[in-house]
Order: structure tokens, then sequence, then C-alpha cells
């Protein structure tokens, strides 16, 4: 029994116990709650099993007894309890088995009664803690959450009653695993930034690993405990990692410093050393002004004033939250949502109605992503209440001079690739992204139109095929390029 206890834990004991008996044998609360079962006949009725399991459990907390025996016309309940004081609610070996019972079935389960309480009491330690680690990595992806969404003061609130403290200004840094090993790697970080880094499991890749990183230690120390050089040394101590960092941003930009990470870490992995940082880029948000801020408030107007029919439909704070999710992340918003996929699919509908825009366009899209980043950034060119009557719209914004400019920088580096590499990126997004249209419209098999779109992303620094995706800035400059020539 103490062997089998050893090898295979309460399940192996249970499974012993049943075949024994050729009935049913399982661990049941005071209450007659089933916890753990196994039936050693499959002609054996076990839901009928169980029901006289429970009965007899309530019965003998009932009387207090130490063990309780209840007959019926066709079985026998036998009931021990796991080391518990008589008149307690604590668990209790109960084996259901069919009349006549076999010979010694009584000393088998006495035999049992003391390992079985031990491998269900280390097990019992083990489900706490497993419970305790994924309530810890909830509330982590709770906190980056409410960061991505701008609700700072909330996520400060919740961040308190985990460790560490919340840094500010930050970098992120992602960490792309091999299959199986996150949790491995989340240890590795750990150690390797001294317990400082925030590391949160990704809820929308299942190998990515978001390290929010103190910006002062990654500019002032030295070493691999440095937040400077924590990217490389997790590269370098697990193998299979890639890592991408952002760029230095205040903790309010967690957003878009994940979005730079991950560009990062698309370039990161055609790399021998498996690691990059993003380059400088401007943030379109930035410079399109008083104007671009007047526009963002008129297109987004219909969902902000947006109220709900009902309590229990979504805000407009909801829809935006969502929308916001949907652009970033695509299909991968349900994971980071935490909703179902025929929600998520009617929000965005509903929101696409509200502005009158298709949001199944990538120029739609681009639109809306671009006045939600204006409306996250901070106020510095917010237009005052009661001003001028709105006249802008996209093309207005984008023919700005600052937002020529950016455009400009945007493509700069696209020159390098030819008259291709331009083509292959303006017939993927006419295509609205989608690479089988682009690939048919381009004359070249989907392997290698995807291969094209690879070679371009170590080339722009940007990631195009996974998502974030950086279509949107590029539908935008290359309208802006369009409207200037």
């Amino acid at each position: 029994m103490y062997r089998l206890a050893r090898t295979g834990g309460s399940p192996e004991l249970l499974r012993r116990l049943a075949r024994r008996a050729e009935g049913w044998a399982g661990i049941v609360d005071g209450d007659g709650t089933v916890l753990q079962a196994v039936a050693g006949n499959v002609r054996w009725p076990g839901h009928e099993a169980a029901g006289i399991a429970a009965r007899a459990a309530r019965e003998l907390t009932a009387r207090g007894a130490g063990s309780y025996t209840l007959d019926t016309d066709e079985c026998a309940a036998l009931l021990l309890p796991l080391d518990r004081t008589p008149g307690d609610r604590g668990p209790v070996l109960a084996l259901v088995a069919p009349k006549p019972l076999p010979g010694g079935l009584s000393t088998l389960m006495a035999d049992a009664v003391m390992p079985l309480a031990l491998s269900w009491a280390s097990e019992s330690v083990e489900r706490k803690r497993r419970r305790v680690d994924l309530a810890e990595s909830r509330g982590r992806e709770a906190v980056l959450h409410l960061l991505m969404t701008g609700q700072l003061s909330i996520a400060h609130q919740v961040a308190g009653a985990l460790r560490p403290k919340l840094p500010d200004p930050v970098r992120v840094c992602v960490v792309e695993c091999s299959g199986g090993q996150r949790d491995e790697v989340a240890r590795i970080c750990t150690d390797a930034s001294g317990g400082r880094t925030w590391i949160v499991r990704c809820p929308v890749y299942a190998r990515h690993l978001i390290l929010i990183v103190p910006a002062d230690e990654e500019a002032g120390a030295e070493g691999p405990e440095s937040g400077r050089t924590l990217g490389l040394a997790v590269a370098g101590l697990v193998d299979d990692c890639v890592v991408g960092v952002s760029e230095e941003v205040r903790l309010p930009d967690t957003a878009t410093a994940y979005q730079q990470a991950f560009h990062a870490l698309a370039v990161a992995r055609g790399l021998p050393g498996r690691h990059a940082r993003f380059g400088a880029a401007a943030e379109p948000a930035l410079v399109v002004g008083a104007a671009g801020a007047r526009w963002a408030d008129a297109l987004l107007a219909p969902l902000l004033a947006h109220l709900p029919r009902r309590s229990q439909d979504p805000g407009c704070q909801e829809l935006s939250a969502t929308v916001a999710s949907w652009l970033a992340f695509s299909s991968h918003a349900t994971q980071h949502l935490k909703i179902h996929r025929n929600t998520l699919a009617a929000r965005v509908k509903f929101v696409g109605e509200l502005l009158g825009l298709d949001l199944n366009r990538v120029a739609d899209q681009a639109a809306v992503d671009l006045a939600l980043r204006i409306r996250a950034t901070p106020a510095l060119h917010r237009p005052h209440p009661g001003g001028p009557a709105v006249s802008e719209d996209l093309d207005t914004i984008l023919s700005a001079p600052g937002v020529q400019d950016w455009a400009a920088q945007q493509l700069r580096t696209l020159t390098q690739a030819g008259p291709m590499g331009e083509d292959t990126l303006r017939t993927w997004l006419r295509c609205e992204a989608q690479l089988s249209p682009a690939a048919a419209e381009l004359g070249i098999s989907v392997p290698g139109a995807r291969k094209r779109l690879t070679r371009l992303e170590a080339l722009l620094c940007r990631s195009l095929l996974q998502t974030p995706s950086a279509r949107y800035d590029l539908w935008l400059a290359f309208r802006a390029v369009d409207l200037a020539a």
C-alpha cells in the first residue's frame, strides 16, 4: 500500500481497492460530496454507488461514529474516516461493493487508510499551492490588463498585494519560450533580476512571458542581475528563447511599450543572439496635433456617447477596450478579454455600426486604431471645449507636415527592399492583410508571400504577420505618401 501511495498516490490506492471489491471506491466529505472516485467494474452503476456512499457519509457524520456500514439489498457501503476525530466533516474512505463481499475487504480498507490519508493530505497541499499560484498569475494578468487600458490607479491598488512594486519608468520585454518551458523561464527571469522585475504570463500567447523592468536599474546597474542585461541573460541562459525589448516609457504607456517589445521580438527571431531592442520610431498619435485630436474625438463620439439599453450590456468604456484589444490581437482578443468569440464578434460589429465603419477593412481599422491611440495619449493637444466645429477628415490629418515627415521616416528603410518590397506590402494591405488573396494577386504561392513578409519584418523591425502588427501604421504611412504625391 505504501509503495502504491509513493508511485501513484490516492488514485492508484482507490483503483486497487475498487478492483479488489469489484465495485466503487472513493473519498467523500462529511456532507456526502464525492471528492475523488474510481470504479473497478465497468458494469457497476457508478452514479448509484456514489449516491449510496454520500448517504452513508452523512449518516456517519450525524452519528459521530468511527466507522460505518450501510447495507442495501444488492450491495454494501463500508466507510472509514481518514485520520480524523469522530463527528467532524473531514474526508472519508468509502467502498461500495456488491454482495457477497469478498473476504478480507475490511482488513484491506484498514491497511489502506493510513497511506491514503498521507497521500490525500500531500495532494491537498499541492492543490492549494496550485490554486494560490493560479490566483497570483491571474492577479498579475489583471494588473497588466489594467495597465494596457490606462487604469493606472486601480492597477496600483491590485498590485499592492503582489511583489514587486510596479516600477516607473519601465521597459517591457517579451520573452518567447519553447513549449512547456514558460514556468522554468519565469523562475530564471526572477533569479536573473533579483526579484525586481514584474513577470506576467501572457494571456494571449501561451509561449510568451511579459517582463516589466525598472528603467533606472536598466540604465545604471551592471551584471546579469541588472535590467540592462536581463534580456541578454535570459537569451543566453535558455536555449531557443527569443527576447524583444522596448524603449524606456512611463508606466501609463505600458501598452505602447508592449507593442514595441513585440515588434522587437519579430526582429530577434532572425538574429543569432535571439535578442533585439526596439529602434526609435515616432508615434503617429504624437504628431497629429490639435487637428488630429479633434478628428479623433469626432470619429469616436458615437462610441463615447453610447449608453447601454440594459444594465448587463457593455458600456462605452468596455466597448472601447474590446475594440482596442481586437485591433491589437485580432481573434486572440478572446484570451485577452476572457470572453467568447461570438461575444467578441458581436461587440466589434456593434462598434462598427456605431461609428458607421466597416471594421473588416484595414483602412477603417487603421482609422479607429489611430483615433484610440490619440485618445490614449496625454492631453498635450487636446482641443478646448466649445472650440470651432470639426471639419477635418483623415486625409486632412495625414496631409499635415508633421504626419508627412512621420510617414517618410516609416517607409525610409523600405527602399532597401526595392520596388518588390513596396509592391508586396501595398498588395497585402489592399487585400485586407490576407495572405491567400495577396499571393494570388502577386502571382506567387502563399508560402512565398509569407517569406517575403517575413523578410520585410526584419527590414522594417516590425511584426507584420503576428499581432500586434504594424499594418495600421504602414497603411497610414502609404496613404500619407500617396496624398503628398
